[in-house]
């Protein structure tokens, strides 16, 4: 029995999906819920899996086409026996290694230093190019042509999976063009509108986090015990002290709709995370009804389903203020851009140990520079700075959060 496996239904948010990559050749046999394909959005990736066991019969959208809500993308034959294909990255790993071998040997005259300097950046058999230098000598132009041959003639892989477009400069030199992921594409165009929309303005300021850090040491393996296994760590004294310091500064709150200004009476912080597809900012909701171990165990399962490409379209939405941390990267300093509609984020950054100056004597103080980026348009540079110092102050004397003063 043939049925037609179709796109599931997507978001009002999002009007369309890429086709990603296709997990299985035509003809192939598959299980009940085995991975079929990925359908990039602008925000997330969704994973269509087999309905039954059968084999795939028909791929109707190819990768890189786009498909819209309940769009048929392929036919699938409930219970068919089929003969396995080859995986298509393996067959394109074949085709690429069929053409690029370790050098050999020369087998009749050597080519000349210019081209075999390209012969063995490029790992290729030196029986396998035509000389047509002086008594069969081989040229550099001889590797230029054999390499802009093999890019040709490479055989296209499998249907589903995008062929590696590889092109050959002047030089000899090979490049590999691909296409920007959906993902990526749109938090590039969103990083565009803030610059080009927003008067974005940062302001910088340092913490000693030898407080927070001795909080930690102190108390890190009771809070894991107590807290089945969640471990402390920086991110959420940020997201605490971020949460008071919005309370006394609701602009900071706020977000900008045409000509309106509006202040949100709840705190839900977009916490920054990295993964493979690109930059995605997963949202912890109602902050505010949060103790610090419910911070850290729902940023670590944000980690993991992006890594994963887990993340919901519904966990990435709304958002009234963001926190990205360059600091784990081993960034100093920077100029986080901000993440529309809203009108400020703050950057944390690397804990790095540096003399200060405290009562008159220089002490070496595990200092942490900030940064906060808002938009001039709503937010004044008193506001700014002294949210900034909020912060601050809070972490500085994290008794402060307890005692909300």
């Amino acid at each position: 029995m043939t049925t037609e496996i179709k796109a599931p239904q997507l978001p009002e948010s999002v009007p369309d999906g890429t086709i990603a990559t296709w997990y299985k050749n035509v003809g192939e046999k598959v299980s009940r819920d085995d991975l079929l394909v990925d359908i990039e959005t602008d925000k997330v990736v969704i994973e269509v899996v087999a309905p039954d066991d059968g084999v795939l019969a028909e791929i109707l959208k190819v990768s890189g086409e786009t498909i819209t809500s309940n769009e048929a993308i392929a036919k699938f034959e409930v219970g068919t026996e089929g003969e396995v294909s080859a995986n298509p990255s393996a067959q394109v790993d074949a085709a690429l290694n069929e053409t690029v071998r370790a050098p050999t040997a020369v087998e009749s005259t050597a080519p000349s230093p210019a081209a075999r300097k390209l012969i063995e950046e490029n790992s290729l058999a030196v029986n396998e190019i035509s000389g047509t230098g002086k008594d069969g000598r081989i040229t550099k132009e001889d590797v230029v042509y054999h390499l802009s041959a093999q890019s040709s003639t490479t055989p296209k892989s499998s249907e589903g999976v995008p062929a590696q477009e590889v092109s050959i400069s002047s030089e000899g030199r090979v490049e590999e063009r691909v296409p920007m992921s959906r993902l990526r594409a749109k938090v590039a165009e969103r990083l565009l509108t803030a610059t080009q929309t927003t008067a974005m303005l940062t302001t910088f300021n340092e913490v000693n986090m030898q407080p927070v850090m001795d909080i930690r040491a102190k108390y890190k393996d009771e809070f894991e015990k107590a807290h089945d296994g969640v471990r402390l760590g920086f991110m959420s004294f940020f997201v605490r002290a971020s949460i008071e310091a919005l309370k006394r500064f609701p602009a900071v709150n706020a977000s900008i709709d045409g000509n309106d200004i509006v202040y949100h009476g709840y705190q839900d912080i977009g916490v920054a995370v990295s993964s493979p597809r690109g930059l995605v900012v997963p949202v912890l909701r109602n902050a505010d009804n949060m103790g610090l171990a419910r911070v850290e165990k729902e940023i670590r399962n944000f980690g993991e389903k992006a890594r994963d490409g887990k993340l919901a379209i519904e966990e990435m939405t709304g958002g009234t203020f963001t926190i990205s941390n360059g600091g784990v990267f081993g960034s100093l300093l920077s100029t986080p851009i901000l993440n529309p509609p809203q009108t400020a984020i703050l950057g944390m950054h690397k804990i790095q140990e540096r003399p200060m100056a405290v009562n008159g004597e220089v002490r070496v103080l595990p200092m942490m520079y900030l940064a906060l980026s808002y938009d001039h348009r709503m937010i004044d540079g008193k506001e700014a700075v002294q949210f900034l110092v909020t912060i601050k102050d809070l972490l500085e004397d994290p008794t402060r959060l307890i005692l909300e003063i």
